[in-house]
């Protein structure tokens, strides 16, 4: 958010802050959110790069369709362990994803 809509919005009595502050999360919470979002936005990239249908993924995966479309949503019910196993049975290596986890994006500011 730039810095004249922040200012806007606290001189009408608003509260800005992050998602973070907003959910009172701890810094583990927060790493973990970021991690399962790297994870889901490293499935769906790969999934696109290879021009694998969400179908195609959920057989390679052994789930559904819909399924594979909450895990690259980044649906809070989609365990950790059945996105890394989505995104390796695509064919990403492992320092593919290491390097996904290592590139996430932070719900916190710099």
């Amino acid at each position: 958010m730039n810095t004249a809509k922040k200012t806007r919005l606290e001189a009408a009595g608003w509260k800005v802050g992050t998602a973070a502050e907003f959910l009172d999360l701890s810094k583990q919470e927060v790493a973990f959110v970021e991690m399962k979002l790297a994870l889901a936005r490293c499935l769906r990239a790969f999934r696109i790069r290879h021009k694998l249908s969400q179908t195609r993924v959920a057989d390679l995966v052994g789930s559904s369709q819909s399924r594979v479309a909450k895990m690259e949503s980044g649906d809070p019910s989609v365990s950790v362990d059945l996105l890394l196993k989505s995104v390796l049975a695509i064919g990403a290596s492992p320092a593919q994803v290491v390097r996904a986890l290592a590139s996430r994006k932070k719900l916190t500011p710099a």
